[in-house]
């Protein structure tokens, strides 16, 4: 476990609105459209990733492991192995994790790792009905709420888990709109001088007539977005509660990708890390609160590097 492992290329599509441009490209083929243009954009060959790992929650009648799926779609090697992860919101970067073990151990020397999702794409399926049900209504199950938003230890929304977490830390309603605005603003700062340009990947999306959409710009963020445009919402969750539809994170629809390898690998090839990683940490916490994870992990994390907040 010596070895200096590094990312080489990153890379994403913009991200889609729930419903709305991406909403009929399949996980897959987002996940294809960013390992192509890795492989691009490192120069590799469709015959030296030893494995691609990617974090895909909602599968629901998207067939079998769809990250083996994205490998044929994106013309890599039919010998390349794929995994699919489900950690939820820890998916994509629990498939670096992995990335950065295998090629630690010496298992790998090149692997791709990222998620993938299409959350508008999400199917309802209707339980018990290899029975069938002989009186009374028989109701549909969304996948995207059950699967990706629905806390099974607890029975209650996401959004119910991040009010927990306002109750208590005491983050008020103007505290949560004023965050949520200077994140929108941030953001179209950032779309407008073109920051984000070079990482992203544009999706072709074939219609019926004419020539194919190509979707290259993020269409979630909401320019001219105010923190008292933001008060005007109603809570999205609960009566009296403080998280609405505009501070809550959202639900979208994309793909991004890393090419993990050794430093050593990488100046055999001749190119150059954007990045080195240093550690990495997972940690549980109350599913009641679900949304604090990232605060032990991230001092799990630091005592592994050996680092302190204020080295940041």
């Amino acid at each position: 476990m010596s070895k200096d492992v590094v990312i080489v290329a990153a890379a994403r599509t913009a991200v889609g609105s729930f419903g709305g441009t991406l909403a009929d490209v399949p996980a897959h083929k987002l996940g294809a459209a960013v390992v192509k243009d890795l492989l691009k954009r490192t120069g590799l060959k469709n015959d030296q990733i030893d494995e691609v790992i990617l974090g895909q929650v909602l599968t629901a009648g998207s067939g079998q492991n769809p990250a083996r799926q994205t490998v044929i779609e994106a013309g890599l090697s039919q010998e390349t192995p794929a995994m699919t992860i489900n950690k939820v919101c820890g998916s994509g970067l629990k498939a670096v994790h992995l990335a950065f073990q295998a090629v630690a151990c010496g298992d790998a020397e090149i692997v791709i790792a990222g998620g993938q999702e299409n959350m508008s794409a999400s199917p309802h399926v209707l339980p018990a009905s290899r029975k069938g049900k002989m009186m009374g209504d028989w109701a549909m199950t969304d996948t995207m709420i059950k699967d990706g938003l629905w806390c099974a230890f607890n029975d209650c929304h996401m959004g119910i888990t991040a009010e927990n977490i306002a109750d208590k830390y005491g983050f008020n309603r103007d505290e949560q709109d004023a965050f949520a605005a200077e994140s929108q603003r941030r953001t179209e700062a950032a779309q407008n001088a073109g920051h984000f340009d070079a990482e992203i990947v544009p999706v072709e999306i074939p219609q019926r007539k004419g020539e194919p959409i190509v979707f290259a710009k993020d269409e979630f963020p909401r320019a001219g977005t105010t923190a008292e445009k933001l008060g005007g919402l109603r809570p999205a969750f609960k009566k009296d509660g403080t998280v609405t539809a505009g501070n809550a994170s959202g639900i979208n629809d994309g793909a991004a990708a890393v090419v993990v390898m050794s430093a050593a690998k990488a100046a055999e090839l001749g190119l150059k890390p954007l990045v080195r990683i240093v550690s990495f940490s997972s940690a549980g916490v109350d599913p009641a609160i679900m949304g604090t994870g990232p605060i032990p992990a991230t001092q799990k994390c630091l005592e592994k590097a050996g680092w302190k907040v204020a080295d940041l």
